[in-house]
């Protein structure tokens, strides 16, 4: 019962960031739980805007590029225009919450900026539902993915990006086993669980159910984060 009153957030990021000898939270408190599970998230988004959506990605940037690449090169399966629009979505995403957060601790704009995030993919879900063709929906979930990764990116929490694994990977491959190897595990493992989950809702029940599924999360993360800047006891 103790376990359930101090809520799960806090052993769970215990395990990626152990306290110190004298006790007490890690250094990065209950961040890390939740920078997991917006991994998830970024799995989810990119399983519908590649599967459903013409083949572009919203969290992956480095694909996008290729993507264009390929687009321009005369392959009909990819659309340059969408991977323009998710790349300048996604900076303009960047670019707000970069100013947003001017003069503001980091830490205390990571719940709005999420809770954002899960308004954009809510219009994402509204405008699918409502038949609106790719290229809005792209650019909303874009648009969102900038935020999120502005956010985490002032953050700095080792190993946790949320979206990009080639340095993870890397990193996972070259540097000795310690306590960043399992943080870089569990970072590919959720993302791929993530795109995996995304996958299987968007293939065999449509995508308006991984973005629910992505807004639940969203406004959960959120939800978690603002109680954990109020010092809440069950964040």
């Amino acid at each position: 019962m103790e376990f359930g009153r101090r809520g799960i957030l806090r052993p769970l990021a215990a395990l990626l960031f152990p306290p110190g000898p004298e006790g007490g939270s890690g250094p990065h408190g209950v961040l890390p739980t939740l920078l997991v599970a917006l991994t998830f998230v970024s799995g989810v988004v990119d399983a519908v805007s590649y599967l459903g959506l013409d083949h572009t990605f919203v969290a992956n940037m480095t694909g996008n590029v290729a993507f264009l690449g390929f687009a321009l090169a005369g392959d009909r399966q990819l659309s340059a225009a969408a991977s323009l629009l998710a790349l300048g979505a996604f900076l303009a995403g960047a670019t707000a919450a970069g100013r947003l957060r001017r003069g503001r601790e980091p830490a205390r704009m990571f719940a709005p900026l999420v809770a954002a995030q899960a308004v954009l993919v809510a219009g994402a879900l509204a405008l699918s539902a409502g038949g609106a063709g790719a290229l809005p929906v792209v650019g909303l979930l874009a648009l969102g993915m900038g935020l999120q990764n502005a956010v985490v990116r002032r953050l700095g929490v080792p190993d946790l990006t949320t979206t990009v694994v080639t340095r993870t990977l890397t990193g996972l491959a070259s540097d000795p086993w310690d306590r960043a190897a399992v943080r870089r595990v569990v970072s590919v493992a959720v993302l791929f669980c993530g795109a995996l989950a995304g996958g299987l809702l968007t293939i065999h029940h449509g995508s308006r159910w991984a973005l629910a599924l992505a807004v639940a999360l969203l406004l959960g993360i959120a939800l978690a984060g603002a109680l954990r800047v109020a010092g809440h006891p069950t964040a």
